[in-house]
């Protein structure tokens, strides 16, 4: 299964420092992170650790090549 585009645009999000699992799969009712909605797609949730707290640019296309955070992929998509 090819992951589903949830937006083209990230989500910006200021977290605190902590353990967080990103939606890879774009089914997630929490975007951008995992709810287990890819159970059975053979995808899987990406775990990522923040140990300070930070403002990130998390992927919502689900196009990027690294990972949770957004590379821009989602500017081939806005056409």
């Amino acid at each position: 299964m090819l992951p589903k585009i949830y937006d083209t645009q990230p989500a910006i999000l200021d977290l605190e420092a902590g353990e967080y699992f990103w939606c890879s799969c774009g089914l997630s009712g929490h975007q951008p992170m995992c709810d287990g909605e890819h159970t059975g797609t053979g995808l899987r949730s990406k775990k990522f650790i923040l140990t300070e707290r930070s403002i990130v640019r998390l992927c919502n296309c689900k196009q990027t090549r690294t990972p949770p955070f957004c590379d821009g992929s989602h500017a081939a998509l806005n056409g």
